[in-house]
């Protein structure tokens, strides 16, 4: 579940989206083991079993004994569901995080419920054949995502984990918010946004404001997956980053 992907110097985790998999950062790898020592992270019910209960705090306490292991605070870069976890993770254990990225993920979603979506996924026809079918489907950005994310077998592609648990874990957000967790955050924080968004108007620029030491972008032309939207803009954005906290 945890991935030692090289480089050297302070460690950094990245953490993925819902529906992810730590293969969807392989694009990103090369240019951040530039800044130190890379780790992936498969999230629980994500090709492995799922929590006892699917809470967040089950599954950052999954996020918590698979990272024992690595010593040093980390720089956490988490996309979505993973940045969500990435905050909740340092405010739990703060001694162990050492600053935070946080992608197109916001505190509120009360009231939003997944239901229509997780229909929508049920209807996707899997398994799907080959590469070229994932393409058509999804596009060429989500696409890759899912070929990234998907498990590969004899027959196709098909989803690495099951539409009732990616629809629970996304429902809890609409009972609920996370802003006692980010409020209590101190380490220093990049907040990137797509111009396109997923999460309500305004709040990861009210993140950045009621936070000591955060900054705020958004990134033109990027939908939700901004790494894999807008490569070039997201990684100047945390390469910046990454030089001012590693200094």
């Amino acid at each position: 579940m945890l991935y030692d992907e090289g480089g050297t110097g302070a460690p950094i985790l990245l953490l993925h989206g819902l529906m992810g998999s730590a293969r969807t950062w392989r694009s990103q790898l090369d240019w951040l083991r530039e800044f130190g020592h890379i780790y992936t992270f498969d999230a629980a019910g994500h090709g492995r079993p799922v929590p006892a209960e699917l809470t967040t705090e089950a599954f950052v306490a999954d996020l918590a004994e698979a990272t024992s292991v690595i010593s040093e605070p980390m720089i956490v870069i988490g996309h979505s569901m993973g940045a969500l976890h990435g905050w909740v993770y340092a405010a739990t254990h703060p001694e162990r995080v050492r600053a935070l990225v946080v992608e197109d993920i916001a505190p509120d979603f009360q009231g939003r419920t997944a239901a229509n979506w997780a229909a929508m996924i049920e209807a996707w026809p899997q398994p799907f054949p080959d590469e070229q079918a994932m393409l058509d489907f999804f596009g060429p950005v989500a696409g890759r995502y899912f070929l990234d994310s998907f498990a590969h077998g004899p027959d196709g592609y098909r989803l690495h984990g099951e539409v009732p648990t990616f629809r629970d874990i996304s429902e809890e957000w609409g009972t609920r918010d996370f802003w006692g967790q980010w409020k209590s955050i101190t380490v220093p924080a990049l907040l990137i946004e797509g111009e396109h968004t997923i999460t309500p108007p305004g709040q990861m620029a009210e993140m950045a404001a009621v936070h000591p030491d955060a900054r705020h972008v958004v990134i033109p032309d990027a939908g939700h997956l901004v790494h894999d939207d807008q490569p070039v803009a997201y990684r100047a954005e945390v390469e910046n980053f990454l030089r001012r906290v590693l200094i």
